[in-house]
Parts: C-alpha cells; sequence; structure tokens
C-alpha cells in the first residue's frame, strides 16, 4: 500500500512518461509538477518505489519508466477516484458516437472508427451474439425461380443477409407463405430461445419452411463468426514501442489469432455491469501481449452482450481511454427501438 505522497510521486512520473515516452527523473518531476516536496524527498520517494517494483531504470544514468505493477496501482487509484466522484462519460461525447446510426452494425463501425480516432489506439468492438438477439423480422426476397434473399433483422438493430438456392423451383407466393409461417414462429424470439422450446419448432413440417429455417440457423451462426471491427492499427503501428519490428511482431501475430484476441477480451471484459476492466502488460496471458494493456467492458445485456475494448501500449492515457470506452458502452447499450428505421 503506497502512501498518498508516494501514489502522488507515482501518478506524476506515469503522466510524464505517458506524455513524453521518455524516462522521467526526479528533476523533471520537481519542476513540472507541484508535488509539494523537497528534490532530496522526491529522489528518496523514487528509489522507494523502484525497491517495491512500482517503476524501473532503464539504464543507470537514466531517468525511470513504470512497470506493470507502476501502472496496475495508477489505474487502481484513478478508477477508484472515478467511483468515488461518480463520473459519467461525457454526453457530448457519447451523443457523437450514436447521432446517425440507425442500425446496430452502423453503429459498432462507428464506434470503432471514433474509438480510434479518440484513443489513438487500436479499437475493437465485438457485436454481441446474433443467436441471442430477438428477431425483429425475416424476410425472403424473390432473386430467381431458384434463389432467393434471405434477411435478418434483429431487435436490437443488426441486420444479417443469405442468398439460398433451391433445388427446385420456389414461386414467390410459396416464399410469402413461409416467410409468415416464419415470422409467426420467430418474431419476438431468439433463435436460443425457439432451439431450447423445441415443440413448435419440430411441428414446423413443410419441408420448404424447413429447408429456409436450416439457413436461418446457418445465416446467424456464420454473421456471429466474424462480427468483430477492429480499427486503428496503424495507431499502434507509430507508438514508439512498437517502432521496432521485433517489437511489434509478437503483438501483430495475438492480435491475428482471433482465438486468443477473443480470449483475452472476455477477460477484460468480464466486470460488474457498466463498468470497464484494465489489463495491463503480462496480465493480459497471452505472451505476445505482454506489451500492451487492454481496457474493455461489456455492452448489452445477457447472452446478447457484445464487448468493446481499446488495445495500446501499457503506456496509455489511462484516464482519456476509460472515459472513451465507457461512452461506447452507454452509446451501444442504449434502448434499441431507438434505433431502428
Amino acid at each position: 500500500m503506497l502512501s498518498d505522497r508516494r501514489q502522488r510521486v507515482l501518478c506524476a512520473l506515469i503522466e510524464e512518461y505517458v506524455a513524453r515516452a521518455l524516462p522521467v527523473g526526479s528533476r523533471t518531476l520537481t519542476e513540472r509538477y507541484s508535488l509539494g516536496v523537497s528534490p532530496a524527498t522526491v529522489r528518496n520517494d523514487l528509489s522507494a518505489l523502484e525497491d517495491a517494483g512500482y517503476i524501473t531504470q532503464p539504464h543507470t544514468s537514466a531517468g525511470r519508466v513504470p512497470t506493470d505493477a507502476g501502472y496496475r496501482a495508477f489505474v487502481d487509484d484513478l478508477l477508484a477516484r472515478e467511483r468515488d466522484a461518480g463520473e459519467a462519460p461525457a454526453p457530448d461525447v457519447v451523443e457523437q458516437l450514436r447521432a446517425s446510426a440507425s442500425e446496430l452494425d452502423v453503429l459498432i463501425e462507428q464506434t470503432s472508427a471514433a474509438l480510434a480516432r479518440l484513443t489513438d489506439c487500436l479499437s475493437v468492438v465485438v457485436a454481441p451474439s446474433l443467436l441471442a438477439a430477438h428477431i425483429r423480422q425475416l424476410s425472403l426476397i424473390s432473386l430467381s425461380d431458384h434463389r432467393a434473399l434471405l434477411v435478418i433483422v434483429a431487435e436490437d438493430g443488426q441486420v444479417a443477409n443469405r442468398q439460398v438456392t433451391f433445388a427446385d423451383e420456389v414461386p414467390a407466393e410459396d416464399l410469402a407463405r413461409v416467410q409468415e409461417a416464419l415470422n409467426r414462429l420467430l418474431a419476438g424470439r431468439s433463435l436460443a430461445d425457439a432451439r431450447a422450446g423445441g415443440s413448435d419448432v419440430a411441428a414446423l413440417t413443410d419441408p420448404l419452411a424447413r429447408r429456409v429455417l436450416e439457413e436461418v440457423l446457418a445465416c446467424v451462426q456464420e454473421s456471429g463468426a466474424v462480427r468483430a471491427h477492429t480499427v486503428g492499427l496503424s495507431s499502434l503501428m507509430r507508438k514508439p514501442e512498437f517502432s521496432q519490428s521485433q517489437a511489434l511482431a509478437p503483438v501483430m501475430a495475438a492480435l491475428e489469432d482471433s482465438t486468443v484476441l477473443l480470449h483475452v477480451l472476455d477477460d477484460a471484459a468480464a466486470a460488474p455491469g457498466g463498468s470497464c476492466r484494465v489489463s495491463i502488460g503480462r496480465e493480459n496471458g497471452a505472451a505476445g501481449l505482454a506489451g500492451v494493456s487492454v481496457v474493455a467492458g461489456q455492452y448489452g445485456w445477457g447472452d446478447a452482450a457484445g464487448v468493446v475494448a481499446v488495445i495500446g501500449p501499457t503506456r496509455m492515457d489511462y484516464s482519456n481511454v476509460i472515459r472513451a470506452v465507457r461512452a461506447a458502452q452507454q452509446a451501444l447499450s442504449d434502448d434499441p427501438s431507438a434505433r431502428r428505421p
């Protein structure tokens, strides 16, 4: 447990290092920050922080830089102060994120781009599982005698579509009949609920309707496999920490592995409702992500929740990133009916 004074010294050192990406010396801290103590006291506090593992000295003649433990103490203090103050995301930021989006997919793309711009880091927004979303409407549009376009619109604004090919000729009136039957069966329910219910799905004896229902399930599962929107990789590559290819390569390999990335996001987002979680350096588990931090949280509810995250160097502006992620959570969690066209 750090004393208040040493916590202030650590915070000042981290703020300076985040701003300049250069090791920080005691003279810099005493000249640029109002710490209220003598330079000798600051030097003693830096030595104590180094002995405790919160900061390290990369070279004997250089200043100090934070360690993962130092960032953790800084972030925990930051989150505690925000909780005590009851600080909420800036309404104008939230409104910017959702201003022109009529569908969740559009809002997710806008949010990814806005997060990357606001944080100058890599942003990742994972859409909720369409399997858990309640279906608003299912449409079958005839493209030819043997082909139709299946369009699924969920109540949260997600949209998925898929072309369906039939072995036999299917008149437009038969498609309309099947569309009506499936909307009676599925509207207002999730596919997961419909499959769990079982009896009404099993009672669907029309071969054409069952064929289309199979395509509905395939469409939803296919959509769920690729619904992560990532923006800002170039921002990550421009950071001083990753200017050398040997430093960037393991990060890129980890981010390209969707299994690793989703596992990291799931862990980072495992925070109480509405809050976000910060994973720093080696806390991410994946060796390739030891040089980055992940700020992530869930949006939505229950099984239909998604994940919003920002990934950047451990030398990130945590206060700014946390505010941006919380704003994105609020924008993406709003009443979906407000986004319906």
